[in-house]
Formats: C-alpha cells, structure tokens, sequence
C-alpha cells in the first residue's frame, strides 16, 4: 500500500499518515495531524493541528480544514471548501448498531461550501454549493446550495449572496445562477 505524497507539501511535526493515501501537490498539515489510510486529497489542501482525517475520505483541491476538526469515514470534500476549527463531520446514523460499519455514511461538502467552528454535521448530510453553516450548527437535514443555516437543529435563515460587510460590499462575491 504506497502513499503517494505530491510535490512542495509541507509535513509538520508529530503529523502521521498512514499507508495507502494519494495525496495532492502543495498538501500542509498543521502539528500533530492524523491522516488514516486510502483517502484521495486534491492539490493544496490544508489539514490543520490536531485534525483527524479518517479512511476512505475524498478532499477536493484547495480544500481547508482547520485545528482540531474531525472527518470521519466515506466523507467527501469537494474543492474549494473551508472546514472551521472543531468541526464534526459524522457518519454513524446509528452507532454501535447491528453491521453498524455497513451503514456508516460520511456528509458530502459541496464546492465552496463553508461550516463554521464545533458546527456538527450529520451522517450522509449533503450541504449544497456555497452553502455556509454557522459556528455551533447541528445539521442533520441537507443544506440547499447558498443557504445560511444556524442553529440546533440548524435551519435556513438566509442566502450567502445576500450578505454583507459593514462597508455594504458583499461578504461572497458570487454571482447568481
């Protein structure tokens, strides 16, 4: 089981990678990170202190997960997402359960997508396109593409593209569909 690890990565102290990963160009850990065996990480990702990748994850290029985040099992991470310090992404709907590692199901992060600090997301949870979660946001129900969810349980209280900064300008400049 060969790891391939891809050109100017930066590997920093106290981080582990098991065997069996293929790993992308320009890949930086923060200290004391743990990536588990035969998951597909794009170019430029950032995995940071103390975040657990678990096996058969998929993380898009430029993808960034911050300090002491957890992803679990068969998550996927689309390009381009931002994962908030402490965040959980789940994938056992029942744990412990009869054939319960048959049943697990990691979240799908949709591109651009942003979930903000100890957010918890649940197992198979789709968050749309450039949704965003907010910190603390349990999400156990799919997030539409561009929605603004907060709250336990998290629910839809606005659209990113409405959003904006204190000086007016948008905080997402993305344009509509």
């Amino acid at each position: 089981m060969e790891t391939v690890i891809g050109d100017d990565s930066t590997i920093r102290d106290y981080t582990v990678i098991y065997a069996g990963n293929r790993i992308g160009r320009g890949f930086t850990t923060g200290h004391h990170s743990l990536v588990r065996e035969f998951n597909e990480i794009g170019d430029e990702v950032r995995v940071g202190s103390y975040t657990e990748i678990a096996h058969h994850v998929k993380i898009g290029h430029r993808a960034s997960i911050h300090s002491r985040a957890a992803v679990f099992e068969y998550s996927v991470i689309e390009e381009d997402c931002w994962i908030g310090p402490g965040a959980l992404l789940l994938n056992a709907k029942y744990p412990k359960c009869q054939d319960s590692k048959k049943a697990l199901k990691g979240p799908i992060i949709k591109k651009g997508a942003k979930i903000g600090a100890g957010a918890l997301i649940g197992p198979g949870v789709v968050v749309g396109e450039y949704a965003l979660v907010g910190f603390g946001a349990v999400v156990t129900k799919d997030v539409p593409p561009y929605a603004v969810v907060v709250g336990n349980p998290a629910r839809v209280v606005g659209d990113v593209r409405d959003l904006k900064l204190n000086n007016g300008r948008p905080a997402y400049p993305l344009t509509r569909p």
